[in-house]
């Protein structure tokens, strides 16, 4: 895809301008969340870089009717009976790429806990139901996460660690959530939980524009996008294959 960083700050301005609107309608309702809750019950506002992972595996030749982004999302588990991804490529009664989205904006020490929590785990279970045959086997899935977080004081100040008993790992002394955030995305493609994972940072001040910047160049939306290409270039390739 070229200017790809255009779309990416367009997938990010999509965030904030949801995020803008969720609130204004729930204030005129007169719903009343706590903080900035208001901003995200309702949803949707990851659906620019939905749209934008669609329009990366519409690039590599796989069709429409092979995306699930709106509905038909859900696959089998191994502790549970299925789990809800956020976009999937199924193609020939394969699985070919699974893909969570989130952000964080507020509440980032309990956020952060949970995010961590679900990664590992949705990871763990669908690769146990993987190994179980929940799939078929060839190509392997390929599972992608992509973290947005908001740029504030809260989040890129330092937080204290609590060690009754045992330090914690010396990654996480004195590091801000975002820190933590950028150490989680990283070992959970290194321990390939994930193939790629991708983090990325927004101030607040840049809902108008979409400003965004990749602390890690390995955690990167270009890099995530093209693990995935090569994913699907590999597919695409077998599947010629076993036409010709």
């Amino acid at each position: 895809m070229t200017n790809l960083d255009v779309s990416v700050q367009a997938a990010v301005r999509h965030f904030w301008l949801t995020r803008s609107t969720q609130a204004r309608r729930q204030a005129q309702r007169g719903v009343q969340d706590q903080g900035a809750r208001s901003a995200v019950t309702g949803g949707k506002q990851m659906d620019g870089f939905v749209e934008l992972t669609r329009d990366v595996l519409l690039a590599c030749g796989i069709a429409d009717e092979e995306i699930s982004f709106d509905s038909r999302l859900e696959l089998p588990g191994y502790y549970r009976p299925e789990k809800r991804w956020d976009i999937l490529a199924v193609a020939d009664g394969k699985l070919i790429a699974a893909i969570e989205l989130k952000s964080m904006a507020s509440s980032f020490g309990n956020n952060l806990n949970n995010r961590a929590e679900e990664a590992v785990g949705s990871a763990t279970d669908l690769w146990t139901a993987y190994r179980e045959g929940a799939f078929p086997t060839t190509p392997k899935p390929w599972l992608g996460y992509l973290m947005l977080l908001v740029e504030c004081e809260e989040s890129t100040h330092p937080v204290s660690v609590r060690e009754p008993h045992f330090p914690v790992l010396p990654e996480f002394t004195g590091a801000s959530y975002a820190e933590r955030c950028q150490v989680l995305l990283d070992k959970l493609m290194r321990e390939r939980l994930y193939d790629a994972t991708c983090f990325l940072m927004t101030p607040g001040e840049s809902a108008p524009t979409g400003d965004y910047r990749e602390p890690d160049a390995d955690l990167s939306f270009r890099y995530f996008e093209e693990s995935l290409r090569a994913q699907v270039s590999a597919f695409q390739q077998s599947r010629t294959s076993r036409r010709s």
